[in-house]
């Protein structure tokens, strides 16, 4: 179960760190006044922390859909009856 966690995390995690330099090289954090974050006082950091932190949970959650649907035989139960 940790291998199949670490194959889904792990390239989610590399690929939100280069989404993240393609986004932000082209958008400055001070500019997105239609997500609220200038008018709530966040400060750039936040904004990138967030950011990666919502990039990373999409990614994550197609490579696990993706692991899921090509996976023969993959029995969600079969580690909780080991």
């Amino acid at each position: 179960m940790k291998q199949r966690v670490l194959t889904v995390l792990w390239p989610a995690f590399a690929m939100a760190g280069v989404l993240e330099m393609l986004v932000f090289s082209q958008v400055d954090p001070a500019e997105l006044h239609g997500l609220g974050a200038s008018g709530a006082g966040w400060s750039p950091q936040a904004i990138y922390t967030l950011a990666f932190l919502a990039f990373w949970a999409v990614i994550s959650v197609a490579s696990a859909v993706t692991l899921w649907l090509v996976w023969p035989g993959l029995d969600v139960d079969a580690d909780a009856r080991l």
